[in-house]
């Protein structure tokens, strides 16, 4: 299974900058991927992390999954995890991968 829909979403989201450790500091950077909700957005260049949530590549026009950002919320407050930054979390359960890792939220 392919994970983003065309090349030229994979190029962008493969793409790292000599010049630039951070990607939100590059001005080439135009989309983040976050692979835990799997989700989709462009980065807003005003200096901080801002990304605008968007529904359809750019270049190929496919639909892009729905992101799982509520979802990923709502389950972990029904498992009783109410900082996600501080408790352990299942990582790759939500996407219905087999292996379950914990992780620290981030």
């Amino acid at each position: 299974m392919e994970l983003h829909c065309c090349e030229w979403m994979r190029d962008e989201i493969a793409r790292r900058c000599a010049d630039h450790g951070d990607r939100f500091e590059c001005p080439d950077a135009l989309v983040e991927y976050t692979d835990r909700f799997d989700e989709y957005g462009l980065i807003i260049h005003d200096g901080g992390t801002s990304v605008r949530a968007i529904e359809f590549c750019p270049w190929c026009g496919s639909t892009l999954p729905e992101s799982k950002r509520d979802r990923w919320f709502k389950e972990l407050e029904a498992l009783g995890i109410n900082d996600p930054g501080e408790q352990q979390i299942r990582v790759n359960a939500m996407k219905g991968e087999g292996d379950v890792r914990y992780s620290r939220g981030s």
